[in-house]
C-alpha cells in the first residue's frame, strides 16, 4: 500500500490576521503623522488694539493699549500662535486699512478692538468675504463673538461692597455715598457702571443718600468736588465709590487734607499698577496694609486680555462653538487678596 503525505491546508485564518495587523500599523502611523501635524499647526492671528496712544486710558479704567498689547504677547507664548499686532489709533480709516493690510497677509483671524460701531459694521463683511473669523473685544461685531468687560457686573460689586461695609461699621451713623469719577464718559459705558453701583448700594441700604460728582475725566477736581461735600456735612460718614482707580486714590488725599480720613470708605474700579504693586513698592491694596480707607478695586483685568481672549480664538480656529458674548470674570481685589490675583514680581 502505497503511503501519502498530507499536505498542510492553507493557513488562511492567519494570513487575514497578518493583513489586518498590517492595517493597524498603517493606520497607527497615519494617526501620529496627522498628530505631528497638527502639533506642528502654527495659526497666524491678528490682533488690532483699541490704540497705543501714550497716556490714553481704556475702557473708564487706568490700563493702557499698551499694557493690552503686552498681555497679548505674554499669552500667544502658550498657544500654537503667530501674533500680528496692529494699531487702531482711535481711527476708522486706520482701523479698515489694518483690516486690509491683515487680508492681504491671509491671517486665520482678526480681533478687533474699535469702538466705532458704523467701521465695525463693515470690517465684519470685508473679512468674512476674504475667509476670515473675526473676534470683537468690547465692541460688537455683527455676527461676531464678542469678548467684553461687564460694567453692570462690576459696578454692582463695588456697591454691594461698600453698602456692606457702611451696614456693619457705621450701623446708628448719618452716611452719605457718593459716585465720583468720569460720570458723562457715555464711549466707556462709565454711566452703566455708575447706575449699577447705585444698585448694589440699594440693595442693602435702600433709603441711602447718593451723591455724584462728575471730574470729566480729571482727578485733580477731586480735591475740590469731594472737599466741598465733606465740608458741608460734618458729622456723615462717605461710602465712596470712585470709577476709577486714579479717582480713588484722589479721593483718600481728599479726605486726608480735610481730616476726614476716618469718615470715608472707597471702593475703585480697574486694579492698575497705580493701585497696586509688588513685595517692595507697598501701593494701596497691599497686605501690610489692611487699615487701609481704600477697601478694594474692582479687577477688570485688562492687562490680561490676551489670557482670555486667545483662547476663546483657538476655539474658532478650531472650529469649535464659542458662545456670542464672553464676559470678563470681575472681582473685588482688597489687601487679602490682591497677591493672589496680582502676585508680587519683585521679591527683594
Amino acid at each position: 500500500m502505497k503511503e501519502t503525505s498530507a499536505t498542510p491546508a492553507p493557513r488562511v485564518g492567519c494570513r487575514r490576521i497578518a493583513r489586518a495587523l498590517r492595517g493597524l500599523a498603517l493606520l497607527l502611523i497615519l494617526v501620529l503623522v496627522h498628530a505631528t501635524a497638527a502639533q506642528e499647526r502654527r495659526w497666524v492671528v491678528a490682533f488690532a488694539n483699541l490704540t497705543e496712544e501714550p497716556g490714553v486710558t481704556l475702557e473708564g479704567t487706568g490700563f493702557t493699549g499698551r499694557e493690552v498689547r503686552e498681555g497679548f504677547a505674554l499669552a500667544a507664548r502658550q498657544w500654537p500662535i503667530d501674533l500680528v499686532v496692529y494699531d487702531n489709533r482711535r481711527d476708522s480709516r486706520q482701523a479698515l486699512a489694518n483690516v486690509a493690510d491683515a487680508i492681504g497677509r491671509k491671517v486665520d483671524l482678526f480681533i478687533h478692538y474699535h469702538a466705532d460701531a458704523v467701521t465695525n459694521a463693515a470690517v465684519g463683511p470685508r473679512l468674512r468675504a476674504a475667509g476670515i473669523p473675526v473676534l470683537a473685544i468690547n465692541y460688537p461685531v455683527p455676527d461676531a463673538p464678542l469678548y467684553t468687560v461687564d460694567n453692570l457686573a462690576a459696578g454692582r460689586i463695588a456697591g454691594e461692597a461698600l453698602a456692606e461695609f457702611g451696614a456693619r461699621a457705621w450701623r446708628g451713623h448719618t452716611v452719605v455715598a457718593v459716585l465720583i469719577g468720569h460720570l458723562s464718559a457715555v464711549e466707556d459705558r462709565v454711566p452703566e457702571r455708575a447706575k449699577s453701583v447705585t444698585e448694589g448700594l440699594r440693595r442693602h441700604l435702600p433709603t441711602l443718600k447718593i451723591a455724584s460728582l462728575d471730574t470729566q475725566g480729571n482727578p485733580a477736581r477731586v480735591s475740590g468736588l469731594l472737599g466741598r461735600l465733606v465740608t458741608a456735612e460734618p458729622r456723615t460718614k462717605f461710602l465712596i465709590a470712585a470709577m476709577d482707580d486714579a479717582t480713588a486714590l484722589a479721593a483718600k488725599a481728599a479726605l486726608e487734607a480735610a481730616g476726614r480720613l476716618a469718615d470715608g470708605a472707597i471702593v475703585g474700579h480697574g486694579v492698575d499698577r497705580s493701585i497696586h504693586g509688588g513685595m517692595s513698592e507697598r501701593k494701596e491694596l497691599d497686605p501690610n496694609n489692611r487699615g487701609s480707607i481704600v477697601l478694594g478695586s474692582v479687577a477688570f483685568y485688562l492687562d490680561r486680555y490676551g489670557y482670555d481672549v486667545l483662547p476663546l480664538a483657538v476655539r474658532m480656529l478650531r472650529r469649535e462653538p464659542v458662545p456670542a458674548r464672553t464676559v470678563t470674570h470681575h472681582k473685588l481685589i482688597t489687601a487679602a487678596n490682591v497677591f493672589v490675583e496680582y502676585p508680587p514680581y519683585d521679591m527683594q
